[in-house]
């Protein structure tokens, strides 16, 4: 039996999903202390400042280094980032000057300056910016530790545990025992910090803005981190305890299924090849498509940056999201989706008409086309970051070719636009959706002036079937394994391959475990599904012979 204890709950912001079990262990960071002392001669402290700020430098090139072998060079790129602003004049001169005019030794004017700067980076609206005002923490503790001859702050484990912490500085991140930290909670932290992104790269579970009060009360206990719902237990009792474990436990064999599949490629036993994707919805995604070992983003949900706002996001907002996506990726391939907003995605700022079928009203690229003031934002944000990695744009909701021509047309102005200003862009390939009968009807004509297509079943299903997928009473009528549908699926494929571009699924239906098999016979080139189906649906791959399934597999539907 366990002992009667009171199991204590906290919520916090889930950096990273997953579930974690065991001991708690508090990390208090010792704050250096730092007294004002008059000094005599100010140039010698410069000289001392300076020695610091080039041990430190030092101390980030072999952080970075580490950082690039265990979380690639993307996100080691933080502690480069961490090395220009050790570099920056502002800071520089801003502690230069303090030592200078107030006579004051150089631990001093680093706090000082560490302060200030920290301060007006959290006063800043922009979220990412704020995120930086933890990283001008970081590099003055660590030029504080130099100056006092000390080594900068660094975790130590001796058993598996949960950090509890009232923050963690990326450069702490960044060194902890994987083997050792099971996971971390902060009191503070943001979602756009460095060390947020670390979390979610390593795949550790995490969470931070946990209001929980840090004390040694909790130091020693059993605690359970859900990465899932943003959960923190302390001491739970024996029901949440055994529910967790049995969800730690599914957790546990997938590993195992990554593992055995990890770095494998997507070949069936006679050869054929499909390429396995990611559908994501923001930048929290990309550990888990990472992790689960994507091919590349088949579809990158870029609405949710519009609903996750009460106003429409800047040219500049969406270029830095887009951004990060394609240089976390590398040289995989990143299809974003342009603005899906309508239907069943409702966002008030846009001031939409009150429609009586919206499923059928004004959404999509049909927004994009009557509004194009918010269609070229987005594709200005797009060609720009489209410099920075592999990005192909993808098209929804397209019923006709002047509609794609129309985009074609739009989206050559933008880059003339860009070119015009001496911005740099990219040439990405622009394909469309085909998730409407009249779509993917004319699909060979449309073939003719894209170059891919990614069918998006989840819309095609309702519009073939006349059944309004968001009606649950109507869930017997919904055969998702219709053969309309697959005929019509099949039509589609065979009309890109007969214009030489490829033919892929990014809807439900495509981490379809049962329809996997057909697809690869129609000859599917890429399937893209939620990160956590890519190696069930591997798995599938590498145990087929389609050769063999093709002599009787349209038994079923034809």
């Amino acid at each position: 039996m366990f002992p009667e204890v009171e199991m204590k709950i906290y919520k916090g912001k889930s950096v990273f999903g997953g579930i974690a079990i065991g001991k708690i262990q508090v990390y208090g960071k010792g704050e250096k202390r730092v007294k004002r002392t008059k000094v005599e001669d100010t140039e010698a402290e410069i000289l001392r400042y300076r020695q610091a700020a080039r041990e430190a430098m030092d101390q980030l090139k072999v952080l970075y280094e580490k950082a690039l072998q265990e979380v690639g060079e993307a996100n080691a790129a933080i502690f480069e980032i961490h090395r220009m602003m050790l570099e920056d004049g502002d800071y520089q001169e801003s502690i230069e000057n303090i030592i200078h005019i107030q006579e004051v030794n150089a631990e001093y004017a680093v706090a000082q300056t560490g302060d200030n700067f920290a301060q007006m980076f959290a006063s800043m609206e922009d979220d990412y910016m704020r995120g930086r005002a933890a990283d001008v923490r970081d590099i003055s503790e660590r030029l504080l530790a130099a100056l006092q001859g000390e080594e900068a702050e660094k975790i130590s484990v001796r058993e598996p545990v949960i950090i509890v912490a009232e923050d963690l500085a990326p450069s702490e991140t960044v060194q902890l025992d994987k083997d050792r930290v099971l996971s971390f909670v902060t009191v503070h932290g943001s979602l756009n910090s460095h060390t947020a992104i670390l979390a979610r790269t390593i795949g550790i579970p995490a969470l931070v803005g946990t209001g929980l009060s840090l004390d040694d009360t909790i130091d020693g206990k059993t605690g359970i981190v859900d990465g899932t719902d943003g959960t923190f237990y302390v001491e739970p009792d024996e029901e949440t305890l055994s529910r967790l474990q049995k969800a730690r436990q599914e957790e546990l064999l997938k590993k195992e299924l990554f593992q055995t599949l990890k770095g494998k490629e997507n070949i069936t036993l006679d050869g054929q090849n499909i390429l396995l994707y990611a559908n994501i919805g923001n930048m929290k995604d990309l550990a888990a498509v990472l992790q689960n070992d994507a091919g590349g983003i088949g579809l990158f949900r870029s609405e949710f940056i519009y609903l996750e706002r009460d106003d429409f996001p800047s040219e500049e907002e969406q270029f830095k999201i887009y951004r990060t996506v394609a240089e976390t990726m590398g040289k995989k391939r990143v299809v974003i989706r342009t603005l899906d907003i309508g239907a069943d995605k409702q966002c008030g700022y846009f001031k939409m008409e009150k429609e009586e079928n919206p499923a059928m009203g004004c959404r999509a690229i049909r927004i994009c086309l009557t509004r194009p003031e918010i269609f070229k934002t987005q594709l200005r944000a797009l060609f720009r970051a489209s410099a920075f990695g592999k990005i192909a744009i993808m098209y929804p909701m397209i019923t006709s070719v002047w509609e794609v021509r129309k985009i074609k047309e739009i989206a050559e102005e933008v880059r003339e636009e860009l070119k015009g200003q001496g911005i740099a862009c990219g040439k990405p390939e622009q394909g469309i959706m085909i998730e409407t009968p009249a779509a993917a009807i004319i699909s060979d004509q449309l073939a003719r002036e894209v170059d891919f297509f990614s069918i998006g079943t989840n819309d095609l299903t309702q519009y073939l079937l006349a059944v309004d997928r968001q009606n649950r009473a109507l869930d017997e009528f919904c055969d998702t394994h219709h053969p309309a549908i697959l005929r019509m699926i099949e039509t589609v494929v065979e009309n890109a391959h007969r214009a030489g571009i490829r033919a892929g699924i990014c809807g439900e239906l495509g981490a379809d475990p049962e329809l996997t098999r057909d697809f690869l016979a129609m000859g599917v080139d890429e399937l893209s599904v939620s990160p956590g189906r890519i190696l069930p649906i591997r798995k599938i791959v590498l145990e087929t012979d389609v050769s063999e399934y093709k002599k009787d597999w349209r038994k079923s539907w034809k």
